[in-house]
C-alpha cells in the first residue's frame, strides 16, 4: 500500500466507524511537514508518533531524518496499524493506546508527535498521555500536537498541573481544515 491509498482506507474508516475517526481528511503534508520541524534534531535518540493513521505525519518524519529504528508510531485502528506496518516496514509501530508507551521501555525518548484528537478527550485522559509522554523523554524533550481550534489543545488545567509551557505555529491553510501546531516543554523551576 502507499501513502496515496492511504486515502482510500481513510475515508472508509470514516464511513465505516466515524465515532473513531476524529478528523474529515487525513493530515495533509503540509502539516506533518510542519509538525517534524519543531524536533530537536541536535540530538539523536527515539521519536514516538501517536496516532500515526495512514502515514503522512510518518513519512515526514522519516523525510526529517528520524532513523527507521528510531520512530515508535502508536495507532489503534487494525486497519492503520497494518497500513503503516505495509509502508513502513523498517519502523516499530505498536497496536497500543498512547498512555501504555510508557510499558515499553522506551526513555530518552527526544519527542513525542501526536495526531490524536486532544480536543475531544476529558482532561483525565489527557493527563495520561502527557504522563506517558514526558515520563518517556529526556529533561528537554518535546511534545509536539496539532489542533484545529483557536486555542491550545491541552485544557488549561492539565497544562498547569503537569507544568507545560507551549509555543504555537502560524496557521497551516494547506490542511483540512486549517490547524496549528503547539510544542509543549516542561517548565525549568
Amino acid at each position: 500500500m502507499s501513502l496515496q491509498s492511504g486515502l482510500p482506507l481513510f475515508l472508509g474508516q470514516l464511513i465505516r466507524s466515524p465515532q473513531k475517526i476524529s478528523a474529515i481528511a487525513p493530515s495533509s503534508m503540509a502539516l506533518a511537514r510542519r509538525m517534524a520541524m519543531e524536533l530537536p534534531m541536535d540530538r539523536a535518540g527515539p521519536v514516538v508518533e501517536l496516532g500515526a493513521g495512514t502515514g503522512k505525519i510518518t513519512q515526514a518524519l522519516l523525510d526529517a531524518g528520524v532513523a527507521p529504528k528510531d520512530l515508535h508510531a502508536f495507532e489503534l485502528n487494525q486497519d492503520f496499524v497494518d497500513c503503516l506496518r505495509g509502508n513502513f516496514p523498517d519502523i516499530h509501530v505498536h497496536h497500543n493506546k498512547a498512555q501504555d508507551m510508557g510499558q515499553l521501555g522506551l526513555n530518552q525518548v527526544r519527542a513525542v508527535v501526536s495526531g490524536l484528537p486532544f480536543l475531544s478527550m476529558p482532561g483525565s485522559v489527557q493527563i495520561a498521555i502527557l504522563r506517558a509522554s514526558f515520563r518517556s523523554m529526556g529533561p528537554d524533550g518535546v511534545y509536539i500536537q496539532f489542533t484545529y481550534g483557536p486555542k491550545s489543545p491541552v485544557q488549561d488545567r492539565v497544562a498547569k498541573a503537569l507544568a507545560l509551557t507551549h509555543t504555537k505555529s502560524e496557521t497551516i491553510w494547506g490542511n483540512l481544515p486549517p490547524a496549528r501546531v503547539y510544542s509543549f516543554r516542561r517548565s525549568m523551576l
